[in-house]
């Protein structure tokens, strides 16, 4: 049974950091495509990164290039991102789902919350 457990959202200041965890189980991690998605209240779901699982490639929408880092630790089964610079649009529901915008995703976790707010 393919798993995603997601972890480290909270509530931050504007401007301040959090990351985000994913541990990932019952699938061949190391070899799979993964993506971060955010949901804000009331809104669509929003691509936000993605890490190519052969290459390690990343790619980023435009309103986190810079802010964000999307990463992988293969041996611990465990996706990240790594947000900083935390603004008030990015509050929302951050989803690990593996698979890409493009290909289409084939699996979610249950999602953690990230509310920026003073």
């Amino acid at each position: 049974e393919v798993q995603l457990v997601e972890s480290g959202g909270g509530l931050v200041q504007p401007g301040g950091s959090l990351r985000l965890s994913c541990a990932a189980s019952g699938f061949i991690f190391s070899s799979n495509d993964m993506s971060w998605v955010r949901q804000a209240a009331g809104k669509g779901l929003e691509w936000v990164s993605f890490i190519d699982g052969d290459t390690g490639d990343t790619s980023y929408r435009d309103s986190v290039r810079g802010r964000f880092t999307i990463s992988r630790d293969n041996a611990k089964k465990t996706l990240y991102l790594q947000m900083s610079s935390l603004n008030t649009e990015d509050t929302a529901r951050y989803y690990c789902a593996r698979g890409s915008s493009w290909s289409g995703y084939n699996d979610w976790g249950q999602g953690t919350q990230v509310t920026v707010s003073s």
